[in-house]
């Protein structure tokens, strides 16, 4: 017989120890094992999205664990004692397990949906969390966890670039900004900027070529979609280029043609998004400023692949805004060119195979040089293009044209050659076939862009000269051993050279009229004009070229300049 208490007009009855049971404290054991077996084996990606839910899903879940564990204790305890409960319908014993077990599964389903239904992506109510959680992995430093991460990455890149400050062309210049510095920006904006400034991490922007391009490819992407060209990826971009460079398996190295990788070779995915927009390579500024020490240790592949890259972005630059100033292209041709300053290791070294490093170097920047001109050569000549080269006190060349920049780097690329003057045979296999030739002879750069930039390179190259009237120096000394190397003594008919019989002509008269005068004033410098297999004959005032006797030459050749006297 139950026996009721009642208290306030609310009657209360000991709860039936024999009642039905369904959810009490050994079915929670049960469940709770399978909980944590599922969030103990699950990895760095289903922890990280864990982490980083939209609500602090760890602590409610502790919670929630925590309250039902204790709630089925006591139950179990209730029931066993027989303690006394409230009389109705309302909460049966039946209906208060239920919703126990309900929450018990509702949590579950929770961290269920959050790990692997709709993974976490970065926003207003996860940004103090998703910055706190990333931050620690990256501190970590653990490569395997960080090829994860680089791959989560990517599903909260558009959030990223959404909320992240765009600079536009100021972004350069936030210290004068005034009020726009000084405006208070928004949680979520805030810690976006300072995400963008976290991915940069060289170990994590390792991590993104080697397991996760498709991260990076997200980046670039949404920039160039959304046009937030100023957002603070500077480093990020700059780090990413460098690894990709720098792992011989990145996508640099397979994006390369079609008829090498197939599609890939053809669309270029991530080469495309990251360079094919000149706007955006300009805004971030970096992408092409390597570290001075990396740059210095590549090799002719990774000049190559780094030459591609700048090819990208000069066809969208020759197509959108030739007649502007583009700084980074600048500041790459600078880079490129002073890639063969290094040739001169080559001069006196007999055994040097035509294919070694240096070598390589020097075929790929004047193939670079080439694949420029034919770029413009598929645009039409501005009409406001100054064919002659300003005087020297009048150049600025931040306000050249790219022809102009063009011409310069065939003219340092000549005057880093002219390096190499012995012996004979490496001497004109490094100035005429890897340089001159592929340059000025008949077919090569014969559009009309490419007739523009030798027309200023022959111009460079004789003022270089000429300015010995007035200072004899090794710089001018060396170009004009270059040109009587490559072009001789003899000028001849027909359209083998006739690009550079102008040059040769105005070159054979400054060195017949002023050679003599210059050997007396300075022979050093005089000396220095001459490479291995020109000498000078003071006696009868002459230089004398000698082609010695080799393969089907039985007796040495020599060919003469006569020289006028001193003046």
């Amino acid at each position: 017989m139950v026996v009721e208490k009642c208290l306030l007009g609310v009657c209360f009855v000991p709860l039936d120890s024999t009642g039905q049971k369904f959810f009490g404290f050994s079915e929670f054991l049960a469940g709770l094992a399978l909980m944590v077996l599922a969030w103990t084996i699950g990895d760095v990606r289903y922890r990280f999205r864990v982490r980083t839910a939209p609500v602090p899903l760890l602590g409610i879940t502790f919670s929630v664990v925590a309250i039902v564990g204790v709630l089925t204790l006591l139950t179990d305890l209730w029931r066993v004692e027989q303690w006394l409960v409230p009389k109705g319908k309302l909460l049966t014993p039946g209906i208060w397990q239920a919703l126990l077990g309900a929450l018990l599964l509702l949590t579950f389903l929770t961290w269920t949906w959050f790990a692997f239904i709709r993974p976490t992506r970065y926003g207003k109510y996860n940004a103090a969390r998703f910055a706190r959680t990333l931050y620690e992995f990256i501190l970590k430093g653990s490569l395997s966890e960080l090829a994860v991460i680089a791959d989560e990455l990517a599903n909260s890149v558009p959030s990223l670039v959404r909320h992240a400050t765009d600079w536009g062309h100021l972004k350069h210049y936030r210290s004068k900004l005034g009020e726009q510095e000084e405006r208070v920006l928004p949680e979520v904006e805030a810690y976006a900027n300072d995400l963008l400034l976290l991915i940069a991490d060289k170990r994590l922007c390792r991590a993104i070529v080697e397991s996760s391009p498709g991260t990076a490819l997200a980046i670039f992407r949404t920039m160039g979609a959304s046009k937030k060209y100023g957002i603070q990826v500077e480093t990020f971009a700059r780090n990413i280029v460098s690894e990709a460079l720098r792992n011989r398996d990145s996508f640099l190295y397979h994006e390369t043609e079609g008829y090498e990788s197939g599609l890939i070779g053809y669309h270029q995915p991530l080469s495309q998004a990251m360079f094919s927009n000149y706007r955006m390579v300009e805004a971030i500024g970096t992408l092409f400023d390597l570290d001075f020490m990396d740059r210095s240790k590549w090799d002719a592949a990774q000049w190559q692949a780094y030459c591609r890259l700048v090819l990208i972005t000069f066809r969208d630059y020759a197509e959108r805004a030739l007649g502007n100033h583009s700084f980074v292209l600048y500041r790459a041709k600078g880079y490129i060119e002073n890639s063969v300053s290094d040739i001169y290791k080559l001069d006196g070294v007999t055994n040097q195979a035509w294919d070694d490093d240096v070598h390589s170097r020097l075929r790929v920047v004047v193939k670079f040089i080439r694949d420029c001109v034919e770029v413009l050569d598929e645009r039409s000549v501005p009409y406001h293009l100054r064919l002659r080269s300003r005087d020297a006190s009048e150049q600025q060349p931040h306000l050249d044209n790219f022809y102009d920049h063009l011409a310069e780097m065939i003219f340092e690329v000549i005057f880093a050659a002219s390096a190499v003057t012995s012996p004979s045979g490496q001497c004109w296999w490094v100035q005429h076939n890897s340089v001159w030739r592929e340059l000025f002879h008949v077919g090569r750069l014969s559009g009309a862009a490419g007739r523009i930039v030798k027309f200023k390179v022959r111009r460079l190259l004789y003022n270089e000269v000429a300015d010995m009237n007035g200072f004899p120096n090794f710089k001018g000394a060396r170009i004009l051993g270059f040109c009587l190397n490559v072009m001789g003594f003899i000028t001849r008919q027909g359209n083998y050279d006739r690009d550079s019989r102008a040059l040769q002509k105005v070159i054979l008269t400054w060195t017949k009229k002023n050679y003599v005068w210059l050997h007396e004033y300075n022979p050093r410098v005089a000396e220095a004009c001459l490479v291995d297999g020109i000498s000078y004959d003071a006696q009868n005032r002459r230089l004398v070229r000698t082609y010695l006797a080799e393969g089907l030459r039985r007796e040495p050749n020599h060919v003469y300049l006569q020289l006028d006297s001193a003046p």
